[in-house]
């Protein structure tokens, strides 16, 4: 029987470090899934996130800002009940986290209570983003909430 020596030990550290990585490429292929963008055009909406970021700022600024509520009819967005929503345009995106097709991106008008509903027939049980922009005055607006739908 031959005598082990330091050039045995790595050439077995180097076997045991290839079958390592090889498992794990092949035991846990998971790291592909959810790996789509969220959007299509990302580097266009990353030349003008600075915009993101005033909207964002203007509403976190707002004394009263929009929420949310969740029954069996849907997501429904109000606003304050003072609201002039005169010039006002109000768009919403509910981004799915983990399916780009399930996506649900609109334009609404506030009915006589300041607020819309977004119907539970377009939403799938989910965790969902949602960002609410809107215009008033030429003023861009945004909020971002995380929405879980049951």
């Amino acid at each position: 029987m031959k005598n082990f020596s330091w050039g045995h030990g790595i050439i077995i550290a180097l076997g045991a470090f290839i079958i390592f990585i090889l498992s794990m490429l092949f035991l846990f292929p998971n790291g592909q899934k959810n790996s789509e963008m969220v959007t299509d055009n990302y580097y266009e909406e990353e030349l003008k996130y600075q915009d993101v970021i005033d909207a964002k700022k203007r509403a976190d600024e707002l004394q009263e800002k929009p929420t949310y509520t969740q029954d069996a009819n849907g997501i429904k967005i109000s606003f304050p009940k003072g609201y002039d929503n005169s010039n006002t345009t109000v768009k919403f995106v509910l981004n799915r986290t983990d399916d780009q097709n399930l996506d649900v991106k609109r334009s609404e008008q506030l009915d006589a209570n300041q607020s819309f509903l977004i119907p539970s027939k377009v939403l799938k049980m989910g965790n969902y983003t949602l960002r609410l922009m809107w215009t008033k005055d030429k003023q861009e607006y945004r909020m971002d909430y995380d929405v879980i739908w049951k």
